[in-house]
C-alpha cells in the first residue's frame, strides 16, 4: 500500500517546526530599543554663544542618555553668558574659551562660583567626581585658611578682599613652603584646597593681578589618551562610543555592544549564520522525524509507559552559571588578564599596601582609570568567603566616607582580586606613626575631621538595613585622599547583623589592640564592638602612638589600657602627642580633652556602658562646634579652664570611669541570635 509523504502526522507538526525555525532566526534589523542608544549617542553639535559646539567622547551633552559618556563629563550651555559649562560632581565649571583640546586631551575650567565674582570665597575642596580626569601641567593645590584671627605671621599671605574687620576675621593663602604657626588652628574654617595655576599665583603675590583674576585663570584637566584611541577604533568600526556598566562600551549599529570595536559585517554575518543553522536544523528534524514515523508504522505502537520513561530520561540542559554575570556580584566582573596587565604583572614597584589578607597594588585599567587592586593571598574557602563578603557589602553601599568598589574577578578566577578607587594619600596610621609621620604631622583640625568622618562612615554602616558591623576598625583601614578626607576600607571581616538581636555569637576576629574585650571573652559580636575599636582610633589621633607597641613599658603596650589609665589619673599631657600639646592654644587643648573623654567612654570594657556610634558622632560634632565658637582671651584662668574641661557628655568625678557614660544607656533588650 502506498503511503503519502509526508505522513499526515508529520504534516500536522510541520507548522510547529516552521514557527520554531522562524523564531530562532535573528532579526534582520535591530528593534527600537537597541537603536535608541546608538542614535542618541551619535555626537551632534549643540548651539552655544552664537556657534555650534562640537564634542565627542568621553564628554556627552547633559540631555543625552547616561550611557553616552563617562559620569561627571556632562556639557551644557549656560544661557546667562552663552558659555560652555561642564558638570563635575556637584559643581559646575566654565570651559575656558569654550574650547576642549581633544588632540592633547586637555580642558581648562573655572569654578562657576568664581566667574565674574570680585572676591570669590572658597567654601569646599575641589573634587573630580568619577570622571576620568587628572590635574594637568604644573597646577598646584593651593591652600586657603578662612576666617582666622587678624595679622597672622608669615608665611601666610592675607587675602585682602576676604577681610571682615567688623567680625574680626581675616583669610589667608598658604604657599606650603614653610611650617605653619599654631595660630591657624584658631581659624573657624581650617583650610580649603583648590587647584590653581602657579603662574597666576605668582602674579597675584607680586601684585601684577588681583586675587579674583588669579582664581579665574582656572586649572587644567587631562584625560588618558587611551580613551580617545579606543573611541577612534570604535568609530572606525561603525560603532558609537558609550559607557555602560561602569566601563566603556562600543554601541554597534546592529544593536549589539562590545568592549572593543564593532565588526561592520556582524549583522549580516549573524543573519547568514542564523539562516544556515536554522535550515540545517529543520532538515535534520524533518529527516529524523520521518525515520521515526516510518519505524513506528512497521512496529505498530510504542508503549505510552515506555515513551514516558524515555522522555523522563532525557538529559537536562546545563544552566548558565549565574556567577559569570555582573548581576550576581552586584558589580563589574573583571578578567584576570586585564588586572594582571594593569599592575604590570603585579610588579613589586606598584605595591602600595600590605594587609593581613592580601597585597594592594596601584594599577591603571585599559579605560585610563587609576585603581587599587587587592590581591588575596590564598584562594581557599576562607578567602573566598571573605572575598564574597567584601564584594557583597561594598557593592550595595554608597557613602562618601567609604571606599568605592569598582569590581572584582569571578570567585572561580585563578586569583581573587578586588578593584577599588585609588586613594592616594596613604592611611591614617601612615601619618600618625608610620612612614609619613616624619613629615609636618597632622594639624589638629585635620585630626578632628578624620575622627568625625570616620564616625560618619561607621554610623552609616550601623544604620543600614540590615546593619553592618565592620569588625576591623583601625587606622590602617582608614584611607586619606589628597584633601585628607576619609575613606574607610577593608570589609573582609564585616558581618551583616540580624535585626532585633542584641548580639551574634561568633569566633572573635580582628586586629590585636583594637578587639572589643567583651567580644574576645564572650564570643559575642555587637555594634558596640566597632565603638570600642573606634575609641582606640580616637586615642591614636590624640597620641600619635600605635595601638600595640612592645617597646613601651609592659603596662603601656596596649594603647587602650594606657589611655584609660592616663585619663583616669588626669595625666592626659603624658598621653597626647607632645607636638599637639606644646604647640596648641587653650581652645585646641580643650577640644583634645573632650575627645579624650569620648574615647574614654568608647573604651569601657562593658559594652552597655559604651555609647552608640550615632551618639559618638553627635558628641564629636558638638566638640568641634563648641571649640570653634568658644570665647578667646587671656581672662580664661585656671578655674574657668577646669570647668571647661568637664566632659561634653556629662561631668565625672576624678578616678570614676563609670559616670562618664550615664547618658549612654543601652536600648537593646531583645533576644540574642547564634550563628
Amino acid at each position: 500500500m502506498h503511503h503519502p509523504w509526508p505522513p499526515p502526522s508529520l504534516r500536522l507538526l510541520l507548522p510547529f517546526f516552521l514557527s520554531l525555525f522562524l523564531s530562532s532566526l535573528p532579526p534582520s534589523f535591530p528593534d527600537d530599543g537597541y537603536l535608541q542608544p546608538y542614535e542618541a549617542c551619535s555626537t551632534r553639535p549643540f548651539p552655544c554663544g552664537g556657534r555650534n559646539i562640537s564634542f565627542s567622547y568621553p564628554f556627552r551633552h547633559q540631555d543625552s542618555p547616561p550611557e553616552c559618556g563617562y559620569p561627571d563629563t556632562e556639557l551644557s550651555c549656560n544661557t546667562t553668558d552663552d558659555t560652555l559649562t561642564i558638570h563635575i560632581g556637584k559643581k559646575q565649571y566654565r570651559v575656558k574659551d569654550n574650547n576642549i583640546d581633544y588632540a592633547n586631551h586637555l580642558v581648562t575650567v573655572v569654578d562657576r562660583d568664581f566667574v565674574d565674582n570680585p572676591c570669590p570665597r572658597p567654601s569646599e575642596n575641589t573634587t573630580l567626581g568619577s570622571a576620568p580626569f587628572q590635574y594637568a601641567g604644573d597646577d598646584v593645590n593651593a591652600t586657603f585658611f578662612i576666617d582666622c584671627p587678624p595679622s597672622l605671621p608669615s608665611p601666610l599671605f592675607p587675602v585682602a578682599c576676604l577681610r571682615d574687620n567688623t567680625a574680626g576675621w581675616w583669610s589667608y593663602y598658604w604657599p606650603g613652603n614653610r611650617n605653619l604657626s599654631y595660630e591657624v588652628y584658631m581659624c573657624r574654617r581650617s583650610f580649603v584646597q583648590l587647584p590653581m595655576n602657579p603662574t597666576a599665583i605668582e602674579r597675584w603675590i607680586d601684585g601684577d593681578t588681583d586675587y579674583a583674576e588669579a582664581l579665574q585663570e582656572g586649572f587644567t584637566l587631562s584625560w588618558p589618551a587611551k580613551i580617545g584611541e579606543w573611541c577612534s577604533a570604535c568609530n572606525r568600526s561603525g560603532g558609537v562610543c558609550g559607557y555602560e556598566s561602569s566601563k566603556p562600551t562600543c554601541i554597534c549599529s546592529d544593536g549589539s555592544a562590545t568592549d572593543d570595536s564593532c565588526d561592520k559585517g556582524s549583522g549580516t554575518k549573524k543573519i547568514v549564520i542564523g539562516v544556515s543553522v536554522g535550515v540545517g536544523g529543520l532538515l535534520v528534524i524533518v529527516t529524523l522525524l520521518g525515520l521515526f514515523l516510518y519505524r513506528r508504522k512497521k512496529r505498530n505502537r510504542l508503549s505510552p509507559v515506555l515513551l514516558s520513561r524515555r522522555a523522563s530520561s532525557e538529559p537536562i540542559s546545563s544552566k548558565k552559571d549565574p556567577e559569570l554575570g555582573n548581576e550576581h556580584y552586584g558589580t563589574q566582573v573583571f578578567e584576570y588578564e586585564e588586572l594582571h596587565e594593569a599592575t604590570d604583572g603585579f610588579n613589586a614597584s606598584n605595591e602600595v599596601g600590605d594587609g593581613g589578607f592580601g597585597t594592594v597594588y596601584k594599577g591603571k585599567l585599559r579605560d585610563g582609570r587609576t585603581v587599587a587592586i587587592k590581591r588575596l593571598y590564598e584562594n581557599n574557602f576562607r578567602r573566598v568567603e571573605q572575598f564574597m563578603t567584601e564584594v557583597h557589602i561594598l557593592s550595595s553601599l554608597r557613602h562618601h566616607n567609604l571606599v568605592s568598589l569598582y569590581g572584582c574577578t569571578s570567585r572561580h578566577s585563578r586569583e581573587l582580586l578586588l578593584v577599588f578607587e585609588f586613594v592616594p594619600n596613604g592611611t591614617v596610621a601612615d601619618h600618625l606613626h608610620g612612614p609619613r609621620a616624619c613629615e609636618e604631622g597632622l594639624p589638629w583640625p585635620v585630626r578632628m575631621s578624620i575622627a568625625i568622618e570616620t564616625a560618619q562612615a561607621l554610623s552609616y554602616l550601623h544604620a543600614v538595613t540590615p546593619p553592618i558591623v565592620h569588625r576591623d576598625v583601625k587606622t590602617n583601614n582608614i584611607l586619606l585622599d589628597r584633601s585628607f578626607r576619609v575613606k574607610v576600607a577593608d570589609f573582609g571581616l564585616s558581618r551583616l547583623f540580624p535585626l532585633n538581636v542584641t548580639h551574634v555569637s561568633t569566633v572573635p576576629q580582628g586586629t590585636p589592640g583594637y578587639v572589643d574585650p567583651e567580644y574576645h571573652q564572650c564570643y559575642q559580636l555587637t555594634d558596640k564592638s566597632d565603638v570600642y575599636s573606634f575609641g582606640v582610633v580616637l586615642v591614636e589621633l590624640i597620641a600619635s602612638k600605635p595601638a600595640v607597641d612592645i617597646t613601651r613599658h609592659r603596662h603601656e603596650i596596649n594603647l587602650a589600657k594606657m589611655a584609660v589609665n592616663k585619663i583616669q589619673n588626669e595625666e592626659l599631657d603624658q598621653l597626647v602627642d607632645p607636638r599637639l600639646w606644646r604647640e596648641s592654644n587653650s581652645e585646641v587643648i580643650w577640644m583634645i580633652r573632650q575627645v579624650a573623654e569620648v574615647a574614654f567612654g568608647c573604651l569601657q570594657e562593658e559594652r552597655d556602658m559604651r555609647p552608640t556610634m550615632k551618639e559618638v558622632l553627635e558628641a564629636l560634632k558638638g566638640i568641634e562646634g563648641k571649640g570653634s565658637n568658644r570665647k578667646k582671651g587671656a581672662e580664661a584662668d585656671d578655674a574657668v579652664a577646669k570647668d571647661d574641661d568637664r566632659s561634653l557628655l556629662g561631668e565625672r568625678p576624678p578616678h570614676s570611669p563609670d559616670t562618664v557614660n550615664a547618658e549612654w544607656e543601652s536600648r537593646l533588650t531583645t533576644p540574642n541570635a547564634s550563628v
